[in-house]
C-alpha cells in the first residue's frame, strides 16, 4: 500500500492499494481529521482492501466507482454488503458493463466477481461527498461509455480512473471504447482545470495535468 498526499498540507489523505491481476489502484480517501473516508474502485482481493482499511484506521462511509469494468467494479457489491455502505458511480451508461461482471469474470478467470448495481448513478455536474470534501463530476465517455472522474476543485485533485494516464491514456480498443470521445473528454474537462491538478488514476502511478498536456504523446 502507497500513500500519497492527494493535496499537501490539507486533511484529505489518499492511499493506493494495488489489487487483481491488473495491478489496479483502488484507492482509499478519507479526511485526516475525522478518519472516515471512501473506498474508490475496489475491483477485487478484499481482503487486501480491508487490512488497508484497518491499517489506516478509518471508518468507510462509501464505495465510489469510476467505472464499470471488472477489475475497477469486480469486488464493489461484496465490499457493500460486508461495509454495509452505499456505491455512488458510474454514470447509467456503464450499466451493460456492470450487469456483466460475472460473465467478464468467467472470460478473465478471476472468481468471486458479482454483477453490481450503483445505490447511485452519477451525471455531468453532479456532487459527490465524502468526510465533508465535494467532489464535482465529469462525465468522461471514451475508455467506457459512462467513465467519470471525482474533481475536488478546493485541494486541487482528480481521481481519474482509466481516462488519463501518467503518459499515456485509457485503451479504447475494448468494447464501447471511442477514441475520439476519449480524447475530448481529457481536452475539453480535463486539462482546462490547471496544470496544478494533481491526480490519481487507475493504473501506474500519480500524475499532474501539467506535464500531460506537455508530454502525453497522446495530448501534445
Amino acid at each position: 500500500m502507497t500513500q500519497p498526499n492527494a493535496a499537501p498540507g490539507s486533511p484529505l489523505k489518499a492511499a493506493i492499494v494495488r489489487v487483481t491481476p491488473f495491478e489496479q489502484n483502488c484507492t482509499l480517501i478519507w479526511d485526516e481529521a475525522t478518519k472516515v473516508g471512501a473506498v474508490v474502485d475496489p475491483g477485487g482481493d478484499l481482503e487486501r482492501i480491508e487490512q488497508a482499511i484497518k491499517q489506516t484506521g478509518i471508518s468507510i462511509e462509501k464505495i465510489l466507482l469510476t467505472h464499470g469494468h471488472i477489475d475497477h467494479a469486480g469486488g464493489a457489491d461484496e465490499l457493500r454488503e460486508k461495509l454495509g455502505v452505499k456505491i455512488e458511480g458510474p454514470h447509467k451508461n456503464d450499466v451493460i458493463l456492470l450487469d456483466n461482471l460475472e460473465k467478464q469474470g468467467k472470460v478473465y478467470g478471476v472468481d468471486g466477481v458479482r454483477n453490481v448495481t450503483p445505490d447511485r448513478w452519477l451525471e455531468e455536474g453532479d456532487r459527490v461527498t465524502v468526510a465533508g470534501h465535494t467532489f464535482e463530476i465529469f462525465h468522461c465517455p471514451g475508455h467506457s461509455p459512462g467513465s467519470v472522474v471525482f474533481f475536488d476543485r478546493a485541494q486541487r485533485f482528480a481521481l481519474v480512473g482509466d481516462v488519463l494516464f501518467r503518459g499515456s491514456i485509457g485503451r479504447t480498443d475494448f468494447p464501447y471504447g471511442d477514441h475520439a470521445a476519449l480524447i475530448s473528454s481529457i481536452k475539453s474537462k480535463l486539462l482546462p482545470l490547471g496544470d496544478d491538478i494533481a491526480f490519481i488514476c487507475g493504473h501506474g502511478e500519480p500524475g499532474q495535468f501539467g506535464p500531460e498536456r506537455l508530454t502525453n504523446p497522446f495530448l501534445v
